[in-house]
């Protein structure tokens, strides 16, 4: 039986700002209906993604700005960052975790490192390490996106 992460509630605290942000981003708008004045939904899906999120009023009880290390798997990240920043998006510069490990530091919108020994440096990862470089972005609310370059899969996946 496979199971298929599909969906994802994000929580926002101004459904248009949120829509247009996303938008803007580049993500496809999926559908917008407001089925009561209490029950607002927005469903959007990144660019070649099967996975969507999706935003409104009436859906969670989470904070807005509360999603963090959201990510969105890329081929090039210096050609993702490039695409976001044209479209007006506010994207950190790439680095890579001079470590070697997986990238998990995000909180409220910032790049943060904690006591698991990542080390945050600037640029590409320089052996083009198949997972090892990001980048960074956050919607208006502060929930919090990484870019992830992923050049070559591990097997099984």
């Amino acid at each position: 039986m496979n199971f298929k992460l599909e969906l994802f509630v994000l929580p926002v605290s101004d459904v248009d700002r949120a829509r247009a942000f996303y938008q803007k981003a580049g993500f496809r708008l999926d559908l917008a209906k407001d089925i009561t004045g209490d029950y607002r939904v927005v469903h959007l899906t990144p660019p070649g993604s099967e996975a969507s999120i999706i935003f409104g009023k009436g859906l969670t009880t989470a904070a807005p700005g509360s999603a963090q290390g959201l990510y969105l798997v890329v081929t090039d990240i210096e050609e993702a960052r490039a695409d976001l920043f044209r479209r007006g998006i506010e994207v950190s510069e790439v680095f890579h975790d001079g470590k070697g490990v997986f990238f998990h530091g995000h909180d409220a919108g910032a790049v943060v490192h904690n006591s698991q020994g990542q080390e945050r440096i600037a640029g590409p990862h320089p052996r083009a390490c198949r997972y090892g470089s990001y980048a960074t972005f956050s919607d208006p609310d502060s929930n919090g996106w990484v870019l992830q370059e992923i050049t070559q899969r591990f097997p099984g996946r």
